[in-house]
């Protein structure tokens, strides 16, 4: 597939510690890989999609989550950060962001949008409105690649901001309670008009596939990913597994074919 010049716009989900960063990482390799300009947004709390990028410690170090810019969010909202009930801009100007507050490395973009709520799940404050229009702003008018690596949920995303969104990816574990949580953001999706969710299944050991199918026959799976002390590895060591596993970076690409199949 030619990716046209909007660019492929991917949310990957996932509760915690089931590979979805590691995915979002390959993923931003692989279009990078193709010449595609790539942005990477980090809007999980965690903060770990630089470190799975095998960006230099160095420039993770320089690069202040949006959400800290104070600076930033008082010059573009009127309001000092934390202050809610206060008078503020609802539309700010956020269209310089992504090629300023970002750090750069292996042709990728790295923005950190921090850790506040967003859209309508109850923070009505300077920074929550800035994050908002931010994101929005990215998935609905940027003509890169944006690919960002999120919260288990859709909290970050309102009903505009998902509509143009390509593909909402959830890893899944083998075990119940991803199953579950992959349920939730199925209908979390459906809530909010969005259709195209998709899973990815991470840490699978062999003998579990009938199994696995049978738990997730209410969602589309793009691919599997093994059980693979590799990923243990370079998730301790800071390491980027694209550059480690040559055998996670095929099952990638297989994955990026089958989103790029399913976008016509």
């Amino acid at each position: 597939m030619s990716v046209t010049n909007k660019g492929v716009k991917i949310a990957v989900s996932g509760k915690g510690g089931v590979g979805k960063t590691t995915l979002a990482s390959l993923l931003c390799h692989l279009y990078a890989q193709d010449g595609q300009r790539v942005l990477a947004v980090d809007a999980d709390p965690d903060a770990n999609l630089g470190t799975a990028l095998g960006f230099p410690p160095e420039l993770l170090a320089e690069l202040t989550p949006i959400s800290k810019e104070a600076k930033l969010i008082r010059e573009r909202t009127g309001a000092e950060p934390g202050s809610i009930g206060a008078m503020f801009s609802i539309n700010p100007y956020v269209e310089d962001i992504p090629d300023t507050y970002v750090a750069r490395h292996n042709g990728i973009k790295l923005l950190r949008m921090g850790s506040v709520t967003l859209g309508g799940s109850g923070c009505a404050c300077p920074e929550s409105t800035l994050l908002r229009n931010l994101l929005e702003h990215m998935v609905l008018e940027r003509d890169e690649t944006v690919i960002v690596d999120m919260e288990a949920g859709l909290e970050h995303f309102g009903r505009g901001t998902a509509g143009g969104v390509d593909a909402f990816i959830v890893v899944v574990e083998p075990g119940k309670r991803s199953f579950e949580t992959a349920h939730s953001v199925v209908k979390l999706a459906k809530d909010i008009g969005v259709n195209q969710v998709y899973a990815v299944i991470n840490k699978v050991h062999p003998g579990q596939m009938e199994d696995i199918q049978r738990e997730m026959n209410f969602i589309p799976i793009l691919g599997y990913l093994p059980y693979d002390p590799m990923a243990v590895q370079a998730d301790l060591t800071g390491q980027s597994l694209f550059d480690l596993s040559p055998k996670f970076v095929e099952l990638a690409k297989e994955i990026k074919k089958q989103i790029e199949s399913l976008l016509g």
